[in-house]
Parts: structure tokens; C-alpha cells; sequence
């Protein structure tokens, strides 16, 4: 929410402290050391970074001209530091200032920048000492897969170990990777403890005799169901093997009837698979990655005609639900999680989440879903059916060097006004409306309280509704017939088909639609060019009502 004139005033009287941060930066601020404060003010426990105040009291507005554009300051954090971070400007009087909201770490968790763990000391920032460290990671409780199986390394597959090794001197870029005997490698990946593999080694490169007698519950079950009827799958296999030997055959197994589903644009046909690669293994990556290795039970993977159902053990991790799961992070298995990243099947921690949202949009599938979930299990349903291609054109009108720049909230919030969800938009997508009002990917209607935002007239057009684009921007107007004649001027060159007028007033009934009509031909203001299918309205003059 807005920061209110009392809440202002409140932190002009308080302490610069554990969550208050003031900067005079009154000619600007460099966004690295910003970047910097938001790790240190999140370490302790997040608070408010404000520009354009002294940091003496007592305090004065002395204004700024630091990051003034908020929405792409907001953005560039978010890339940077993959977390949420709301920029705000906020005017005392006529004064301009920013303030930053900086939420705090979750529990077990601390923020990071270029490998950095940070925290303030005076008027400066300085490294947090491991001590800190361990005692924030240990908030949750012991990782699981931090702890030695009681087994030597012989219990992992030596071609599992070797696909480790070169995944990770690829990712890394550091040949002297592949010199390393098998025990030093997994030393340095922090994979051994006292000698002895630890269950995040056993869970990537164990055979299968070792994870049934030391892991049981560390298997992957699938099922292929071609109906909702109870009763036996038509396809059921068990992986239970580390999982750097088994992820290629799943993914290939749920690839056999993976149909594709086709969409005409002109002469072009377009192909979409429902179940697509990069979005199924990355939500296959993060039940092994993220399930409660404590918990008996497997991992389910239903596969249905239009869905796939992924079912995990042990509820989302402390302090993560469905709402902000895209924004927050908090892995469980931290050895596990970190030992993905090596060898680059995470990129970086929560990407996977962000992932599977923009590709759901991209192809206009229904959202991932975590309807179902409790405490003991997490369930997330992925939707194959392409509900919009007409959607999907406009992306690619946009284009990718574009589109590579979106944040996750761009998509949703675009994918919120192509459903047509009722405004105003949650916060965190209003606040994505500037930068994509810029881009022209949206347009503004109204000013004030009575603002609204839609799809520009390209997304309209690119849907063949560029009557319904009409109709949503002239809601204003006083007369069906300057809705009318809106239209026609907006379409003077190619001329309006009676189909898309009848979008433009969807409630008029036709015979009144063409009573409209005929009187703005039989005043001067139109003409009806063509006949049948090829009949086209055009304007002839500015209507002004009677």
C-alpha cells in the first residue's frame, strides 16, 4: 500500500536502526551499492531504504533525484537479487523521495549479492562471519541431505559420478575437474562427509541397491491415466536410482503422448505441444529437490490426455505459499539444492517456479495450480490446453529481444487483462503497468481513481476483435453511434466489416445495429462500400452527436 503522511512522519522521528535506512542522495545513487543495502537491511530482518532525508536528526526533506524511474528500479532488482522489492515515490508536500521496502529473509535463509553474504556496521557494510551464517542456516533445523549415509562411496554409480564431473567442469569452465579421482571431486562438491557420501550424493548418483536400503522413500513413481476412472494406470513404472540416471527417461516416457495442438495464423500453422519440455522438468526438478526426504511416501507423477499432476511429500517449505512462491525462496535441501546448481540444473534458487508461470503464459495455458496441497504433501497440477492463440501471436509480436527483459509479473500482469480479471490489478502487477504502458504492450483509459488499463489495439487486432478494442476504449462516449464512428475512423483505410461493429456494441440486437447504421449513412457520416462478404463501412465525416 501507498506510504501513508502519518507513516512518513513516524520514520522521519525514528532511529536510524535495524530497519530504517536514510540517504540524502540528493543528485542520484548508484544502483550496485542500493543493490548492496537491500541484501544487508533483508539479513536483518527488512525494513525501508529512504532517498531525499538526512540522516542526522532532526532529519530534513531534502528531496532527490535518484532512480527516477521506480518501475524500472523495482525491475532491475528484481533481476538482480530475484526477489520482490517494491520502489516507492512518495512526495512530502512537493518534495520528491523514494523509499525502498525491503522485506526480510525468510527463516533458514539469508540474501546474497555476487556471493556476498551482507550486513551493516555503522555507517558502512561488511561480510556476515560464518558463525552468522550457520546460525540463520540452522534456523529450520539440520538439512537432511547435509547428513552422511552410513555407506562408503561405493555405493554411488560410477557413471552417475562421471556425469557430475562433466556437467560440472562444463558449468564451471574448469577442466581441472576431470583429473580429480572420484573421492576428491565429491569433496570439493561438499558431498562427502568424514569420509562418507552424504544423502545429496546418494540422491544424484546412488545405485539402486543403495537408495532401497538406505532411502526407500527416494523414488519417483509414474502413471499414465487416460481417463479419471479408478482402478489400474495403463502405464506405471518406479525410478528409484539417483536421479542424474533417471531425468532424461522421464522426461521421455511423458513425451510419448505428448500431443501437439495446432493454430492457424494466415498462412502460417503453429504447433504447441501440451506438455511442454522446459516447464515438466523443472517442476520435476523441484519436488526432488524440495520434498521432506523424512516423510515415507514417494513422489507421484500422474500424467492425464491435458494435465500432468506432480505429488511430493511434506508441505511447502517454512514460510513459502502458493502466493508467494514466485517471489520468495527457501530450499529445504540446501546440500541438494547447492549441488544442483553446480552442475546447472538450477540456475539459481526459485527460477524453476518463474519458469513454468511465463511459459504458461507464453503458450496461454491455465497457471500451475497448488490446489490440493497440505501440510504433509505439496500437489501441483500443470494444464496443457492452449486456451488463447490469438495470445500468443501478440507475444511474438512483442518479441523476444523484449520479451527477454520481462520480469515474471510482466507476464501476469498481461496475462491478467487478456483474461480480462477485474481491476484494480493486486499490487504487485499495478505496479508493472508503467513500464509495459511505455513499451505500448498496454494502453491507459481515464485518468484518477477511474484509471483503467487494456491490451493495446495490436493484442486486439492480432485476435481479429478490434471491435471489442473499440468498444473497451469508447466506454465513455454518449452514443452507440460515436462508438460507431470511432471505429470507422479508427479503420478509414481498410474499412470496418459489419462483423467487428457488432463487436464494437455487443448488446444491440441486430436489427438495431442496422438501424445505427443507416442513419449515419443517410446523415453523411458513413457509406457502405462492397457488397456481401466484402462489404466494408467507411467514414465519410467527424460525427458530432445530435
Amino acid at each position: 500500500m501507498p506510504t501513508s503522511s502519518s507513516q512518513f512522519e513516524q520514520w522521519l522521528d525514528a532511529p536510524e536502526g535495524t530497519n530504517i535506512e536514510f540517504k540524502s542522495a540528493a543528485g542520484g545513487y548508484h544502483f550496485d551499492r542500493l543493490l548492496q543495502y537491500c541484501v544487508a537491511l533483508a539479513n536483518e530482518g527488512g525494513g525501508q531504504i529512504i532517498f531525499g532525508v538526512t540522516d542526522r536528526r532532526p532529519r530534513s526533506v531534502s528531496g532527490t533525484q535518484a532512480f527516477a524511474e521506480p518501475g524500472r528500479t523495482e525491475e532491475g532488482l528484481y533481476q538482480r537479487l530475484h526477489h520482490r522489492i517494491p520502489v516507492e515515490e512518495y512526495y512530502h508536500g512537493s518534495t520528491r523521495t523514494v523509499i525502498v521496502h525491503v522485506p526480510g529473509r525468510l527463516p533458514g535463509t539469508a540474501w546474497s549479492i555476487d556471493g556476498r553474504y551482507l550486513k551493516r556496521a555503522g555507517d558502512g557494510l561488511v561480510g556476515m562471519p560464518d558463525t552468522e551464517l550457520r546460525a540463520i542456516f540452522s534456523e529450520t533445523g539440520p538439512d537432511f541431505t547435509a547428513t552422511p549415509c552410513p555407506a562408503d562411496i561405493s555405493v554411488l554409480n560410477p557413471d552417475l559420478v562421471a556425469t557430475f564431473r562433466e556437467r560440472w567442469a562444463v558449468k564451471s569452465g574448469n577442466p581441472r575437474l576431470r583429473q580429480l579421482s572420484d573421492a576428491a571431486l565429491l569433496q570439493d562438491a561438499e558431498l562427502l562427509v568424514d569420509d562418507r557420501p552424504c544423502y545429496a550424493a546418494l540422491l544424484l548418483m546412488g545405485t539402486r541397491e543403495a537408495l532401497s536400503q538406505f532411502l526407500p522413500q527416494a523414488e519417483v513413481v509414474f502413471e499414465y491415466r487416460s481417463s479419471e476412472a479408478s482402478g489400474p494406470a495403463q502405464d506405471r513404472e518406479e525410478f528409484r536410482t539417483g536421479f542424474l540416471g533417471f531425468q532424461d527417461a522421464l522426461w521421455k516416457k511423458i513425451n510419448l503422448r505428448n500431443d501437439r495442438q495446432s493454430y492457424q495464423d494466415d498462412f502460417f500453422r503453429y504447433d504447441i505441444p501440451t506438455f511442454d519440455e522446459v516447464a515438466i522438468r523443472e517442476a520435476i526438478l523441484n519436488a526432488v529437490a524440495h520434498r521432506d526426504y523424512r516423510f515415507g511416501g514417494s513422489i507421484f507423477i500422474r500424467q492425464y490426455a491435458r494435465r500432468l499432476e506432480i505429488v511430493s511429500p511434506g508441505g511447502l517449505p517454512l514460510g513459502i505459499t502458493p502466493d508467494n512462491i514466485a517471489d520468495q525462496q527457501n530450499p529445504r535441501n540446501r546440500r541438494l539444492a547447492e549441488a544442483l546448481q553446480r552442475i546447472g540444473f538450477v540456475e539459481r534458487a526459485g527460477q524453476g517456479m518463474n519458469l513454468m508461470i511465463e511459459n504458461a503464459i507464453r503458450q496461454t495455458k491455465p497457471l500451475p495450480s497448488f490446489a490440493g496441497s497440505a501440510d504433509h504433501e505439496v500437489q501441483l497440477t500443470l494444464a496443457g490446453t492452449v486456451q488463447n492463440p490469438a495470445f500468443i501471436r501478440y507475444l511474438e509480436r512483442l518479441g523476444d529481444d523484449r520479451l527477454s527483459t520481462f520480469s515474471t509479473y510482466d507476464y501476469l500482469t498481461l496475462d491478467a487483462l487478456q483474461r480480462d480479471v477485474p481491476q484494480p490489478l493486486e499490487e504487485r502487477m499495478s505496479a508493472r503497468l508503467p513500464s509495459l504502458l511505455e513499451i505500448g504492450a498496454v494502453e491507459r483509459m481515464g485518468r484518477g481513481k477511474g484509471t483503467r488499463y487494456l491490451l493495446s489495439r495490436e493484442l486486439f487486432a492480432a485476435m481479429g476483435k478490434s471491435g471489442a478494442y473499440t468498444r473497451q476504449r469508447g466506454l465513455d462516449h454518449e452514443t452507440n453511434k460515436a462508438l460507431l464512428m470511432k471505429h470507422l475512423w479508427d479503420h478509414a483505410t481498410t474499412g470496418a466489416p459489419k462483423r467487428d461493429l457488432v463487436q464494437v456494441l455487443p448488446s444491440v440486437s441486430a436489427s438495431s445495429l442496422h438501424r445505427l447504421l443507416e442513419e449515419l449513412r443517410d446523415s453523411g457520416f458513413a457509406e457502405l462500400r462492397g457488397e456481401r462478404r466484402w462489404a466494408r463501412w467507411f467514414p465519410l465525416k467527424p460525427y458530432v452527436p445530435n
